[in-house]
């Protein structure tokens, strides 16, 4: 499992497994996310399979799963909503943890100048200067 925190409070990775569950519980994080459609992976690490594995130590999760066409602003409010709603730090997780870290930048974009947004997704290792454009256009001071 590789974790990525972006804040101490939202970490993205890859995809996880049914195994790296406990892992989680014992890294504090309260809720998950799964940001990948189920048409992406086997059954036993479609959000049934992990969403159950979660549950059963405890943790809370919940589905957004996200494609170039379903990345909204309903659904990057969704994400930025469950985030806050939160408990304590959350984990999102898809393919190799770029689109968590999209739609976790396009919901700091009003409120975050986009090199702090960029400074954070770059130090987790996703290189998101391409967004640069919409973060900027999007940000209200």
């Amino acid at each position: 499992m590789d974790l990525r925190p972006l804040t101490p409070r939202y970490i993205v990775s890859p995809q996880i497994a049914v195994d790296d569950v406990p892992a989680l519980l014992e890294a504090g994080i309260t809720l998950v996310i799964c940001n990948r459609p189920d048409s992406e992976v086997p059954p036993s690490h479609q959000a049934d399979a992990i969403g159950a594995a979660v549950r059963a130590v405890g943790l809370r999760f919940e589905t957004l799963p996200l494609t170039h066409q379903t990345m909204t602003p309903e659904n990057v409010a969704r994400q930025r909503d469950l985030v806050e709603s939160a408990d304590g730090p959350v984990l999102a997780y898809c393919a190799s943890g770029t689109r968590c870290s999209v739609v976790w930048a396009l919901g700091q974009a009003e409120t975050r100048p986009a090199d702090d947004i960029l400074a954070c997704t770059s130090k987790a290792g996703y290189q998101l200067d391409g967004l640069r454009p919409t973060l900027e256009q999007m940000y209200k001071g």
